[in-house]
């Protein structure tokens, strides 16, 4: 954590950094179990038993009814967290700005790829579900509370990428689509966000259906991962229903579109850790909103500065 604010600093390379938002900072040890998932007491007593909305600490989300005025002080919180945190690694001026904006989308599930260098920074946020930047200063965040969150990362051109996918996303082949934004010719990194893992994601068969139909559709897997889809990506569940492995698929569509994942699976379950914020644990726990976390990759006014290479 950064201080006492819920941001983490997952990697750095060049003057590039990839952040993980969370919706609470502090955790009380003591948990119960609901639906199979340990989940913290206090945090269930408070927004359960109250049925009240579950904002948690730093709510990024502008669309769940928080308060606007709120949610966008946070967002103003996690960009000067950002650049403490870039000033302190690059050991810059403390006056200093190394991100300057960090653009927000309105998440749609679909595969619309925004150039953040192509238009102004506005207030009214684009309808898409990825952005792609070349430019120094630019920080790309996206909003989860259980989909699927991306950052690439292309050292050769400096360009970065962040995506929504979700399963109508991976469906849709939302992936494979912003990595066609890249010289194809260098190599790409990519880190996966906090999600829901397999173990608490349980949907109806049809879902399976749809995802393997539209990877089939968009090529978004190579043909013997086509084959095995179901033995790769689903295990049976409780009342003919499936638990899907959607980071496993993300993962596996990425490498299939020649993008090497850097961090290692499993990566945290926003479902099963209570300091992240869950849609499907709000169903669960029926509370009527959650909050939203965001996955955030930032790209210094330093970065031109350094020497970037193919790695």
């Amino acid at each position: 954590m950064i201080k006492t604010l819920p941001i983490t600093l997952l990697a750095q390379l060049d003057g590039v950094a990839v952040f993980q938002t969370a919706a609470f900072s502090d955790m009380d040890c003591s948990s119960i179990d609901i639906a199979g998932s340990k989940i913290n007491q206090h945090m269930y007593q408070q927004s359960h038993q109250q049925q009240q909305a579950s904002y948690g600490e730093l709510n990024l989300g502008l669309h769940v009814n928080d308060d606007a005025s709120v949610v966008l002080d946070n967002r103003m919180r996690v960009l000067a967290a950002i650049n403490e945190q870039l000033i302190a690694q690059q050991n810059l001026p403390v006056h200093s700005v190394p991100v300057k904006a960090l653009h927000w989308v309105n998440q749609v599930h679909g595969k619309h790829i925004h150039d953040t260098d192509a238009t102004v920074l506005s207030m009214a946020p684009m309808a898409a579900d990825a952005m792609v930047s070349k430019k120094d200063g630019t920080g790309l965040a996206i909003m989860t509370a259980d989909c699927v969150p991306i950052v690439l990362y292309q050292p050769a051109t400096g360009q970065i990428a962040a995506i929504h996918a979700g399963w109508q996303g991976l469906a849709c082949g939302v992936i494979k689509t912003t990595v066609s934004r890249f010289d194809n010719t260098m190599p790409i990194k990519a880190w996966i966000g906090v999600c829901i893992s397999q173990a608490n994601y349980e949907v109806n068969t049809d879902v399976r259906d749809k995802l393997l139909a539209g990877c089939k559709e968009n090529q978004a897997l190579s043909e013997k991962q086509l084959d095995d889809f179901v033995a790769l990506f689903s295990i049976p569940s409780h009342d003919d229903k499936i638990k899907l492995d959607l980071p496993k698929l993300a993962a596996i569509q990425l490498e299939a579109a020649g993008v090497t994942v850097i961090n290692d699976l499993p990566v945290d379950c926003s479902y099963a850790d209570s300091r992240y914020y869950s849609y499907r644990r709000q169903t669960h726990l029926q509370q009527p909103a959650t909050g939203r976390m965001a996955l955030v990759i930032a790209r210094s006014t330093q970065s031109s500065d350094r020497e970037i290479s193919a790695i």
